[in-house]
């Protein structure tokens, strides 16, 4: 192959990746279609009050009625190891593109919408403190249902555990098995001790919420 030939096949090669990328971010997620991909999600998500034991024990996350851009981002994040749980990032790994927006949109509608106060219950002033600090409401909103962007979750009435393993987890660094990469939360957790984390965790999760678990009729 000539120096011509190969620098058309380069070219040729950046467009179909460009392009690949493109429809990979592109992806339109289908509700019904996620339905018949979620066997393995219901396992753990689909059962109330199902713990975890690793690192340590706690609840698995409530996803119904979860933000979808925010559950694509989590689930890719496991995938491509940015997000370190050996579970999750298999589960993750064995799903394409199309199944992890499919999955993520059935999961937002999915669960019986419920109505939830606009105004923000008011924290005690130690937890306001610390809540400041980070400036959790500038992404996740004042009451902690309404994220300003849907790429951010919504944290009102999740699992108090959970939150406090999930922000522990953005303090961890160096392991191979557990911990979680993100910059900018990873920069926001560290200032925390885990006594703090805790005052945090029980806080959001004592606050009303969409989030929900929700039973499945059988497994597929």
């Amino acid at each position: 192959m000539n120096q011509i030939s190969l620098k058309l096949f380069a070219f040729l090669s950046s467009l179909i990746f460009i392009s690949a990328v493109a429809q990979a971010e592109g992806l339109t997620g289908d509700a019904a279609a996620g339905q018949k991909k979620n066997a393995t999600c219901i396992g753990c998500h689909g059962i109330i009050g199902y713990q975890a034991s690793f690192p340590e024990v706690y609840k698995v996350p409530k996803i119904s009625q979860q933000n979808a851009k925010y559950i694509e981002a989590a689930l890719k994040a496991y995938k491509s190891g940015e997000r370190r749980h050996p579970t999750m990032r298999s589960v993750a790994k064995s799903l394409s593109d199309q199944d992890i927006a499919d999955l993520s949109a059935y999961y937002e509608q999915h669960g019986n919408k419920v109505a939830v106060a606009e105004q923000a219950v008011e924290p005690p002033k130690v937890v306001a403190d610390l809540l400041t600090k980070g400036g959790c409401a500038g992404c996740h909103g004042a009451n902690f249902n309404k994220p300003m962007d849907p790429s951010y979750p919504k944290l009102a009435g999740q699992h108090r555990d959970y939150l406090y393993i999930a922000l522990k987890s953005y303090q961890e660094q160096g392991h191979s098995t557990w911990g979680r990469a993100n910059a900018i939360m990873s920069g926001m957790a560290k200032p925390y001790t885990r006594a703090e984390l805790k005052k945090i965790a029980d806080y959001l999760g004592s606050l009303p919420g969409e989030l929900q678990a929700v039973p499945q009729s059988k497994f597929r």
